[in-house]
């Protein structure tokens, strides 16, 4: 039994629908509710919900930045040539312009954050097994 499966009912926000548009870049299955898509307005803001084990591939943000807000569960996030922060409710964090880095659920919880994010995302490699097993 995984922790934090309340989550898959929703949190803070609905889960929202599968994220198909972005399933290449992850590895698992992820949920996005998009919250603010407006072109009015600079920023995009959305719920993203991980199942267990499900992480997103290394990606930069160009010509912006991401913050995570997150709401719920347990999870990881990394910038590249650091060590990965473990992240629990309540945890904020902030990539700048260009930092390569990775974020996604623990392997036995389901996670949920807050994407507030400007600029376009640049996808790169996935975060391995073996890489990810070792955390």
């Amino acid at each position: 039994m995984a922790k934090h499966e309340e989550l898959q009912e929703g949190g803070l926000f609905p889960v929202g629908e599968k994220n198909e548009a972005f399933a290449q870049y992850f590895i698992g299955q992820s949920y996005l509710n998009g919250l603010v898509f407006d072109p009015k307005v600079s920023v995009g803001i959305g719920n993203v919900t991980f199942e267990p084990g499900c992480r997103n591939n290394w990606h930069v943000h160009r010509d912006g930045y991401q913050v995570l807000l997150v709401t719920g569960g347990e999870g990881w996030y990394q910038e590249e040539g650091k060590e990965a922060q473990f992240l629990k409710a309540g945890d904020v964090i902030v990539t700048h312009d260009g930092v390569k880095h990775w974020h996604g659920a623990t392997k036995d919880s389901w996670f949920s954050h807050v994407a507030i994010t400007a600029g376009t995302p640049e996808w790169l490699e996935p975060v391995s097994d073996e890489w990810y097993d070792a955390l």
